[in-house]
């Protein structure tokens, strides 16, 4: 039965969009390569405006964030699980009188079965607002190419010939596993796992991870534990750790540690000069939210509903001093705390709105183990990586976003003009025979074609790019009340992923902005590129087959207004916040502390009166104003530096360069490293203050190093 059968049959309609329809000439047929397009092509393209149907999350505590609504609401779920139920951020609008707006359309969802019915105005969802239909239906088109492509991505069809066969990729957790993995993950795992409880290296570990938590986080990791508490005593299994013992209240009188002018763990409070487009770093991005909740602030960032992509609001940091982190700069001891912390944070801001983004187990499957397309990202970068040690990106990806770039990206339609079909087919055959070898005709690559191969390397990945496990948080997203906080997740997300997927996605919207900077020319506005390439993003390898169209409809306006954050916020998004870099740092002192105790314990015992103290001490020099800047990769192997209010990280490579001529290295090639004390190593940014800096780590040392690219 074809697909325009099955909704006439089912009667699935675009839920929850109400329109009116204005006549716009036609634009031009579809591709040759995709006859089934063509057939659903009018003489004329309906142009409407409207909006898209979402719903509200049942568990929020804050019924009233998109303001009092006397229109029907659409029917609502409690999971934001897409693959399991409806998603959350839209659902089904009841049946109406006929409409009055027929869409003629070039996407089979626009069959006569849903041009007889009317939707129902539902409350609009203010993270869609300037996704308007008429770029959606690129949404539907670019679907309708997946599908034509013969790559398997069409609902029940089989993969393209020589395709590894398709097996469950994910697997949806029983009850309590999610728990169980989530507190593994966060590197808890002794909170229910008794054969670890005496373990002495793990008690130490956990206490120190729980002592730097704020109050959401902790009662992140708190709701956990006791719901998983419930499901261990149902099933009569061994005791586990008392949710009270570990998170015992503060006794009468005693105050919590590292707290200063009355904030959570050293964080400042949250305060209300802040304004509505500055993203405050410092405090956690749950305790802000929560501040918000509680507050019942009306915070949102609306626009119209055909807004040019500049109405995204302006988001900037708010400056500190100490300098900016971003992904990368830290050593990887200390990136494995970031990851453990960035869980715990996550799930708090989700929590504060009341959202449950049910995560999916990926399940071992079988991969090609060479080649290019339909190769797991781990082993595409493992073999470019024995050809070029430090390889961070896939070469063919590389190969081909430079190779549309020397073509120019000027061409019209660049990314939303498919290339034909067969001959992709056929091109993408030559470069899995010849790439490696250098035996590849690039220059008898068109554009459309180039493009086409991009969206089929991302499509045909056996894991999404965004990850099994955090693609329903990706989705989640869309129903956090303020854009900020949207932001904020996503930035919470990336630094989640796996190295590999978050360079890779770094590079590919990279890719995407510089397309979007020639817009004037080739008509890809960060809309049009956010709706063209959300399906390959998201509709990873045999999802289709897995979803009903009806989640499908859902899914739409949710995931191109995640890749439109996702491009138009870049620049923050690969950021470390200052609060968990301050909690990292919280962290290594604690640890520190310990460890000087036991050695001052051990010391006592063995009567080793002449051992000097393992404890770092500040410089003599420092407590004069000056640093000592080392260089052991160069001649000139150390220099002092005085210390100024406005002495910058940039000044002192630029101060080291012009007293070493012979140096035959960049500015740009270097970096000032913040070494020891409470943090293991940190590349500095160029405008760090370095007293600022020296204030709060005054037992670093100071090391100019060459950037590890």
């Amino acid at each position: 039965m074809s697909r325009q059968q099955q909704q006439q049959s089912q009667g699935v309609v675009l839920t929850g969009y109400h329109s009116n329809a204005e006549l716009l000439p036609k634009t031009g047929p579809c591709s040759s390569s995709c006859p089934s397009a063509q057939e659903h092509e009018p003489n004329l393209n309906s142009r409407r405006t409207g909006h898209y149907a979402v719903q509200q999350n049942p568990n929020t505590h804050h019924g009233d964030r998109y303001g009092p609504s006397t229109t029907p609401r659409c029917t609502k779920s409690t999971s934001t699980d897409p693959l399991s139920q409806p998603i959350p951020i839209a659902a089904a609008c009841p049946k109406s009188q006929p409409s009055s707006s027929p869409k003629p359309g070039s996407s089979p969802r626009h069959s006569p079965a849903s041009r007889s019915r009317a939707r129902p105005p539902c409350q609009r969802y203010n993270s869609q607002d300037s996704l308007d239909e008429l770029e959606m239906d690129d949404y539907w088109k670019e679907v309708e190419n997946i599908t034509c492509s013969g790559g398997g991505a069409g609902r029940g069809e089989a993969g393209g010939e020589g395709d590894v066969p398709e097996e469950e990729q994910q697997k949806i957790p029983e009850e309590g596993e999610q728990e169980e993995a989530w507190l593994t993950e966060a590197g808890l795992a002794r909170l229910f796992d008794v054969s670890l409880a005496a373990d002495q290296d793990q008690e130490e570990d956990s206490a120190v991870f729980l002592s730097t938590l704020t109050r959401t986080q902790a009662a992140a990791v708190e709701r956990r534990v006791a719901s998983l508490q419930q499901t261990l005593r149902r099933r009569n299994r061994q005791h586990v750790p008392d949710v009270r013992d570990i998170f015992r209240p503060p006794e009468k009188g005693e105050e919590p540690a590292k707290l200063k002018r009355g904030s959570v763990n050293g964080q400042k409070d949250v305060t209300s000069a802040e304004t509505e487009t500055e993203l405050n770093v410092e405090v956690a991005f749950s305790e802000q939210a929560l501040t918000y909740r509680d507050n019942h602030q009306r915070l949102k960032v609306s626009t119209g509903p055909s807004s040019p992509d500049d109405k995204l609001p302006n988001f900037k940091l708010i400056r500190d001093k100490t300098g900016q982190t971003r992904i990368g700069d830290l050593s990887p001891s200390d990136m494995k705390k970031v990851r453990r912390l960035v869980l715990v944070e996550m799930t708090a801001l989700f929590d504060t709105a009341g959202i449950d983004p049910k995560a999916h187990k990926a399940l071992k499957i079988k991969t090609k183990e060479s080649g290019l397309f339909g190769v797991p990202l781990a082993t595409l970068l493992d073999q470019d990586q024995r050809r070029a040690p430090g390889t961070k990106v896939p070469f063919i990806l590389q190969k081909l976003m430079n190779h549309i770039e020397e073509e120019g990206l000027d061409t019209e339609g660049l990314l939303r003009i498919p290339g034909a079909a067969t001959r992709v087919k056929s091109l993408c055959q030559e470069l899995e025979s010849s790439f490696y070898d250098g035996m590849f005709s690039w220059k008898q690559l068109k554009q459309h074609d180039a493009a086409s191969l991009l969206k089929l390397f991302i499509r045909e990945l056996p894991h999404p790019l965004l990850t099994v496990e955090y693609l329903n948080a990706f989705l989640a997203v869309n129903n956090l009340p303020t854009k900020k906080q949207q932001l904020q997740a996503l930035n919470l997300l990336v630094l989640l992923l796996p190295e590999a997927n978050r360079d890779t996605l770094k590079a590919l919207v990279e890719f995407f902005q510089r397309v979007i900077d020639h817009q004037a020319k080739n008509k890809m506005t960060l809309n049009n590129v956010s709706v063209v390439m959300a399906p390959n993003i998201f509709m990873f390898k045999g999802f289709r087959s897995k979803v009903t169209e009806q989640q499908e409809f859902s899914m739409a306006t949710s995931t191109a207004n995640i890749v439109r954050l996702l491009i138009r916020y870049q620049n923050l998004l690969w950021t470390i916040p200052k609060f968990i870099v301050t909690q990292v740092r919280n962290q290594n002192m604690e640890s520190q502390r310990k460890q000087n105790k036991e050695r001052a314990v051990r010391k006592l015992l063995k009567k080793m009166t002449t051992e000097k103290t393992a404890e770092k001490t500040i410089p003599e020099e420092g407590s004069q104003g000056f640093i000592r800047v080392q260089a052991p990769q160069f001649s000139k192997v150390s220099m002092a530096v005085q210390l100024t209010a406005e002495l910058q990280a940039a000044d002192v490579l630029s101060r080291f360069l012009s007293q070493d001529s012979s140096l035959a290295v960049k500015k740009e090639d270097l970096c000032l490293y913040e070494i020891g004390g409470n943090i293991k190593e940190r590349c500095l940014d160029g405008e760090t203050y370095m007293k600022d800096l020296f204030q709060l780590n005054p037992a670093a040392e100071w090391v100019i190093k060459s950037v590890q690219k």
